[in-house]
């Protein structure tokens, strides 16, 4: 069996972002990618592993739903960006747990990274990531958004 890298972030043995859980809720939390090109790149994580939306439970889907209506408007408001791109794959070795990408589209972005061109954004070549810093900075700021609903 592989190793769920998901599964580890959340439990906290093994953290992908360096910043803190924007948001830790009855069944999802709402972390930064990392390592990534750019700030605004959620991550809406469910806490038990489920590898298909078909699996997830009636409260599972509520709480989904409020939080992608947080992250988009929380995104908007911190970036004015001009749309929030909401994807749901789960299918990379070690990331086939469930999990929603919230990215912030900037309105000047470039056409060769729109859509899910925007994945050249993430996984970048060392030294090209935001610095952690800045990450856990960003977390802490986007967590009010998260307690004022």
């Amino acid at each position: 069996m592989e190793t769920c890298l998901v599964c580890q972030s959340v439990s906290g043995a093994k953290r992908i972002s360096p910043g803190p859980f924007i948001y830790d809720g009855r069944y999802w939390v709402v972390d930064h990618a990392y390592p990534v090109k750019m700030t605004g790149w959620l991550v809406i994580v469910l806490k038990r592993h489920a590898e298909a939306l078909h699996d997830l439970t009636d409260g599972e889907f509520e709480e989904l739903a409020a939080l992608q209506k947080t992250c988009a408007q929380a995104l908007h408001e911190a970036f004015g960006c001009a749309k929030e791109y909401a994807i749901c794959l789960a299918e990379s070795e070690g990331f086939k747990h469930l999990h929603y990408h919230v990215i912030a589209r900037a309105p000047d972005l470039p056409e060769t990274l729109r859509g899910t061109k925007i994945f050249q954004m993430i996984q970048p070549a060392p030294g090209e990531a935001v610095p952690p810093e800045t990450i856990r900075a960003f977390c802490e700021s986007l967590a009010p958004f998260f307690r004022a609903g």
